[in-house]
């Protein structure tokens, strides 16, 4: 049973707190059939007191996401983590909490992760001054991308194809830099296959693919209904990784914190690498997962929140 922001204060069984107003109606949904006691929380509105503010309820669910910013200029994303740190201080869980939020956060914190984990990523350098982009980028070579760091939805992302188009717009203030300032220079990687696949996991294991296929340059591969208003068509398949890709997912996704979330590769067409490129926290799962995978992810999401509550309810 869901109930209302209002009543924060009374402690429930689970409290989710969300940004976007549509991603998590199918979740909400699957935690009404299946009775769970919890409370939904908009970001928007919401503020709490350093000094008292307890946790809503003994486990904490973060859907925040980290294209919120494209949504609103006042984005929740920092003052989320700050709450949370502050939730789970006074003895909260909160999946995807404040170690997953700063991998979330940040494109560079994520790829110093997977390179220390020794798997292989595309050729980047990291920078937080448009002045030191060209310089940065020769050490990659054109065609390359710059990222924002915080990104979603595949924001902040740009193609350049020459030092004079890159150096074009350093000059005129338009790469991207994000709402942290700090930019990637990233060496284009040709799909192999035309194809990204995301590994979903759950508790830090395995739990679908998918192979995303989209059009030309098209970055803003979210796979969920909301996300496909205004970009260019996205294809789903569901896939079976090889075995060696999985365990790296998974061990990827631990190593970041996740409780859930998507972890993101491609296969290198020019050697045949896989490179690991983005850690996504935030899994509101494939649109149409019936038809795409054969099953709702959110039943197995709900059926891990019913185990984490009666174990919460008997410590």
């Amino acid at each position: 049973m869901t109930r209302p922001a209002a009543y924060e204060t009374a402690m429930t069984d689970l409290a989710i707190l969300y940004e976007h107003p549509d991603w998590f109606r199918p979740l909400f949904a699957a935690l009404d059939r299946a009775g769970i006691d919890y409370t939904a929380l908009p970001a928007a509105g919401h503020a709490f007191d350093p000094a008292g503010s307890p946790p809503p309820a003994p486990l904490v669910l973060n859907r925040i996401a980290m294209s919120s910013f494209l949504r609103q200029t006042e984005h929740p994303i920092f003052y989320a983590a700050a709450l949370f740190d502050h939730w789970q201080r006074r003895g909260a869980r909160v999946l995807n909490g404040t170690a997953a939020l700063a991998y979330d956060s940040s494109k560079a914190r994520q790829l110093a992760l997977v390179t220390s984990l020794g798997h292989a990523i595309p050729a980047t350098r990291v920078v937080h001054a448009r002045a030191d982009l060209v310089a940065a980028a020769r050490a990659i070579g054109y065609p390359l991308l710059v990222k924002a760091d915080i990104g979603g939805a595949g924001a902040g992302i740009t193609r350049y194809d020459s030092e004079a188009e890159l150096a074009e717009a350093a000059a005129a203030g338009t790469t991207p830099t994000g709402v942290n300032g700090i930019a990637l220079v990233q060496a284009y990687v040709p799909r192999r296959g035309g194809h990204v696949v995301r590994v979903e996991t759950l508790a830090g294991r395995f739990l679908y693919a998918i192979a995303i296929e989209s059009a030309g340059d098209t970055f803003d591969l979210c796979p969920a209904d909301a996300c496909a208003v205004g970009r260019p068509p996205v294809t789903f398949t569901a896939v079976r990784p090889a075995p060696a890709i999985i365990a790296a997912a998974e061990a990827i996704a631990q190593g970041a914190g996740l409780d859930l979330g998507g972890v993101e590769y491609m296969i290198d067409d020019a050697d045949g690498t896989p490179r690991f490129y983005d850690i996504n926290a935030l899994s509101n799962f494939v649109a149409d997962p019936l038809t795409v995978l054969g099953w709702d992810p959110h039943d197995r999401l709900v059926d891990w929140l019913k185990t984490l509550i009666t174990a919460a309810k008997a410590a």
